[in-house]
């Protein structure tokens, strides 16, 4: 397989957001914009430099792991970083509307969606029936399946697949290089933020 290559300007945002997350680690973040004097600032416009889609797990909020302040990222947040419609048009207006060179893709460990999917799959289950349609295709290349982290990492590039299939405006913006997908795990243990 061809391996991607990096635009510089996602590359630059990249590596930016992942020393974010060793500051985060190590106890050292050095965010300053998180007071009422930065969202005066950004009070009729917004200048974030990366998309971060992530799961709504209280547990992993992509500002405070990536060492980020007011204005920085454009979080999505949903279960399971489930890539309905309405998620979809979000990411869409990021990379059309404000022009981000960066897409992470944050799926983490012990997510209870995986949790929950791995524990009804295949049944049609009475709830969480859009957000299963979204997880169980990942179970159906592979349902044997056992390590929930495993099945996140694998959802994540699900995930990718389907926004590439899904929407113009995303696969354009990556066949012209002006989008980099970047796929990552959060580990709990460590704090750290891995690509995959």
């Amino acid at each position: 397989m061809e391996e991607i290559k990096i635009p510089l300007r996602a590359k630059k945002e990249l590596d930016k957001l992942l020393q974010g997350n060793k500051n985060f680690v190590n106890g050292t973040p050095t965010a300053k914009n998180m007071c009422l004097d930065t969202l005066r600032k950004f009070a009729f416009h917004q200048e974030p430099y990366a998309v971060v889609l992530s799961c709504s797990d209280s547990r992993v909020v992509p500002e405070i792991i990536f060492d980020c302040g007011i204005g920085e990222l454009f979080v999505v947040r949903v279960a399971g970083i489930t890539a309905g419609p309405n998620v979809i048009e979000s990411i869409e207006y990021a990379v059309k509307k404000l022009h981000l060179p960066l897409l992470i893709l944050l799926g983490h460990d012990d997510c209870g969606v995986m949790k929950y999917a791995k524990e009804h799959y295949p049944e049609k289950t009475e709830d969480f029936q859009s957000i299963m349609s979204c997880v169980y295709p990942v179970l159906d290349k592979n349902e044997d399946i056992t390590c929930h982290n495993f099945f996140a990492q694998q959802h994540t590039y699900w995930v990718e697949d389907v926004l590439m299939n899904k929407s113009k405006i995303i696969k354009n913006a990556v066949e012209k290089g002006e989008l980099y997908i970047a796929k990552c795990h959060f580990d709990h243990s460590t704090g750290l933020v891995n690509l995959i």
